[in-house]
């Protein structure tokens, strides 16, 4: 029997891609999920489609918006009770030439990657520690440990987020408090059509590189099955996986490699 059975299951970036995938993936392991993103309508349509019957809930939020996201966590405690896990999907990208890139941008992605997750994290967090357990299931980037072209803001925000979490999972084991990091690489989702061009407009085109990656079906059961086991950590995706153990035992050689590789 999975852990997850009857567990309430928070997941943000609902509506598409890896959040719509996760969600299935944790409805399957008998989870009751709260599916949190912008669009209501697709979040409704992803939830009609989850097995579990009526035992899902909707709850908008705008991570960008720091005011939608306290009430958020109010709305999906009242409706399935506590949080046991919180799965942390949502998130934005980057495609532009850091010298290109307006400040305004790297504000934007740091607001929505970092401080949004982060707020939803204290807002569920106290709850966590007074029961004695949960679990923090964050979704992150391989460029959360190395960076690349046209990602500058997007990877700060990604390694931000990654040392917030290394703290928090040292102070809370103690509380019976798991935290995994899930890191993809490429995987066909729509983040690319929504990356943030460097005056901050969607981009609106599909990078080669994305549309070949991997099934985010594929990528939520790695995720789901890392996070079941209690795995601090797991890197989800191809041969860009490799760039993390290049980066750690050959920085040198990444650094000229990382130059021209392939990124969009």
């Amino acid at each position: 029997m999975s852990r997850y059975r009857e567990k309430a299951v928070w997941i943000t970036g609902a509506s598409s891609g890896i959040g719509e995938a996760l969600c299935h993936a944790f409805g399957a392991r008998g989870a009751r999920v709260a599916l949190s993103a912008r669009n209501g309508a697709a979040l409704e349509a992803v939830r009609a489609a989850l097995p579990g019957g009526g035992g899902h809930v909707v709850v908008p939020l705008d991570l960008g918006d720091p005011a939608t996201l306290p009430p958020a966590a109010v709305a999906v405690e009242a409706d399935l009770g506590p949080v046991e896990v919180l799965v942390l999907n949502a998130g934005i990208s980057q495609r532009a030439l850091a010298l290109d890139t307006c400040l305004a941008v790297d504000r934007r992605l740091m607001e929505v990657n970092y401080f949004g997750n982060l707020a939803l994290i204290k807002a569920v967090l106290p709850g966590m520690v007074a029961r004695g357990s949960g679990q923090i299931v964050a979704v992150t980037s391989l460029v959360g440990k190395f960076g690349t072209p046209l990602r500058s803001g997007y990877a700060a925000s990604k390694h931000a987020l990654h040392g917030f979490l290394d703290s928090l999972r040292a102070e809370a084991w103690r509380h019976g408090v798991e935290v995994t990091i899930a890191c993809p690489g490429f995987v066909r989702t729509r983040l690319s059509l929504n990356a943030l061009t460097g005056a901050g407009e969607p981009q609106g085109t599909m990078d080669r590189a994305t549309a070949a990656g991997m099934d985010p079906r594929a990528c939520a059961e790695a995720i789901v099955a890392a996070a079941e086991g209690g795995r601090d950590e797991v890197l989800v995706g191809g041969r860009e996986v490799l760039g993390v153990y290049l980066k750690r035992f050959l920085p040198g050689v990444f650094s000229r490699v990382i130059r021209t590789a392939r990124v969009v």
